[in-house]
């Protein structure tokens, strides 16, 4: 029936993947690590190139559908802005092009590390979707320096989503700062994993990407 198809692509709606992008603008991005070639770079280029790359992977996820049509992507950016976070692009349907452009632009990377308040407002976005599979994904190289711990956002953050039954999963991918700066939040159930360069950055974005998300 009619009817009967409708309610069908409506869950088939709901069941498509929200993935909010924390990613970490404070100064220490400005440092060098080892690039793909060995060589050092900026963090916030490297970071840059992993983003576009996120862009792809998303795109080819969102459009690799065997039911024929696309999997339904909401999707949003955040960064840090003072002692909170900037909607770098704001949350909703997935769009490459946005992401991609807004990662080969971005330049500036200053400021402090607002990272428990920025997990709250990125959280807060993928709650609020309709889409079942709800995830934010962290890339950072500095512990929180402003606002409440991670380890607290993360807390509230799984409480509001037992009280909406469902779930929110968190990955954190620690960019040249120890993975144990973390533990408090791996504790309550989040991914955690180190990258110290390019390469290791890459596959562990990969891993995230392919196997969580």
């Amino acid at each position: 029936t009619v009817l009967g198809a409708s309610a069908a692509s409506a869950a088939a709606a709901d069941e498509g993947v929200a993935v909010a992008i924390v990613y970490d603008t404070s100064g220490s991005m400005k440092d060098p690590v080892k690039d793909e070639a060995g060589k050092f770079s900026p963090k916030y280029l490297i970071a840059n190139r992993a983003l576009v790359a996120i862009a792809n992977r998303l795109h080819t996820f969102a459009n690799n559908s065997t039911a024929g049509s696309p999997r339904k992507i909401d999707s949003g950016l955040f960064v840090f802005r003072k002692d909170g976070a900037s909607a770098a692009i704001p949350f909703g349907p997935f769009n490459a092009a946005a992401l991609t452009a807004w990662a080969r632009g971005f330049s500036a990377p200053n400021g402090g590390t607002p990272l428990g308040n920025t997990l709250d407002t990125a959280g807060q976005a993928v709650l609020n979707s309709g889409l079942a599979r709800k995830h934010v994904l962290v890339i950072t190289d500095g512990m929180n320096t402003i606002g409440p711990n991670p380890a607290a956002s993360l807390a509230k953050l799984q409480q509001e989503a037992g009280q909406k039954q469902t779930s929110v999963a968190v990955h954190f991918v620690a960019f040249d700062v120890d993975a144990k700066v973390f533990a408090g939040v791996k504790k309550l159930g989040a991914t955690v994993v180190g990258a110290a360069n390019e390469s290791q950055l890459n596959t562990q974005l990969e891993f995230i990407l392919e196997k969580k998300i």
